[in-house]
């Protein structure tokens, strides 16, 4: 397997206070990403995940912006060469303003240790 580290400079934060915040180490998997201009596979943060890895840790988080929502991942993940390792924020206070795409109504009551603030 190939692994490449990739360095994007500043990293985006999507919360709103750092000091309140749990993440769990997860797997981010790389099915139906689609490559940038770059050819890069980019999951950003800030992508509401799920798929089951609260149940089972060997399970690749997915995106899920629904009933099956999970957590928020936390940091930009670069999947390119496949299924990449990640940080799934599960407690805390997310920037809504951060993230690429606003939680639906069933994803908020899904997520309700984490509250999503303007």
């Amino acid at each position: 397997m190939k692994y490449t580290q990739t360095s994007y400079g500043n990293t985006k934060k999507i919360t709103k206070f750092i000091d309140h915040a749990v993440n769990l180490a997860i797997t981010v998997d790389d099915t139906g990403v689609v490559a940038n201009t770059e050819g890069k596979k980019i999951v950003p943060a800030g992508t509401i995940l799920g798929g089951g890895v609260l149940a089972d840790e060997t399970v690749k988080a997915t995106a899920v912006n629904g009933a099956g929502s999970e957590g928020v991942l936390f940091y930009d993940v670069d999947v390119t060469y496949g299924p990449a390792p990640g940080a799934l924020l599960i407690h805390g206070f997310v920037d809504l303003d951060k993230i690429p795409v606003a939680p639906t109504a069933d994803a908020i009551t899904a997520l309700n240790m984490i509250k999503f603030i303007k």
